[in-house]
């Protein structure tokens, strides 16, 4: 399909992208919670379950009519106040300066949307004080955005630009096997995408980029 003939990203498709989000974090949540545990302190699947369920009750908060870019800043700061650790200041500083990106367009082309990744993956950079290599999600967050970012500047459609992220998350698939408990689809899933507008772009929770 041609770039122009896309369907352009609206709220109501975050919205339900949203939806299936939590829903996909919900099902995978014990997986994540085992592999934190050993490095960590064993809560990230538990933690997101809790930040994206309140993400789901912020969803029926707000306003239908809620542009792209306010609608993200919302979840962004839902999920500082609701995520435990230090993964609550980082995805939400994700989401928050996807959103800036945003601004009031109503609707989000290809690449708006990807400018608006490479936004995620600077904010949460800042935030954790990391750079590529320090064995962060940022490894892979990065690397992702600008995969998308990439194949829309030269022409590719969204879908292909999809593709191209899903090329580099499925090269980096953890290893499986009874040691290391079910798969973890949650970068395969073709369902997944990638408050008020007055919200401050300031979050003052201390945090660092935990390990990927």
């Amino acid at each position: 399909m041609p770039l122009n003939a896309e369907v352009p990203l609206d709220a109501a498709r975050i919205r339900a992208a949203l939806v299936r989000v939590r829903r996909a974090v919900d099902r995978h949540a014990a997986y994540l919670t085992r592999l934190d545990a050993v490095l960590g302190d064993g809560d990230h699947g538990d933690n997101l379950s809790t930040g994206f369920r309140a993400v789901q009750e912020l969803l029926a908060e707000l306003p239908d009519d809620t542009p792209p870019g306010e609608l993200l800043r919302a979840v962004g700061h839902r999920l500082v106040a609701t995520v435990g650790g230090a993964s609550g200041p980082l995805y939400g500083t994700a989401f928050i300066e996807a959103g800036f990106r945003a601004g009031e367009t109503a609707e989000l082309g290809p690449e708006l949307i990807g400018d608006m990744l490479v936004a995620a993956a600077d904010g949460l950079a800042r935030r954790g004080r990391c750079t590529l290599g320090d064995k962060t999600i940022l490894d892979t967050l990065r690397p992702a955005a600008e995969a998308y970012r990439d194949a829309v500047a030269v022409g590719g459609s969204s879908s292909t630009a999809v593709a191209a992220v899903r090329a580099f998350t499925g090269a980096r698939s953890p290893p499986r096997g009874p040691a290391y408990g079910p798969p973890d689809r949650l970068s395969r899933n073709a369902d997944l995408p990638s408050g008020s507008a007055n919200v401050p772009r300031a979050i003052s929770i201390p945090a660092r980029c935990p390990a990927s």
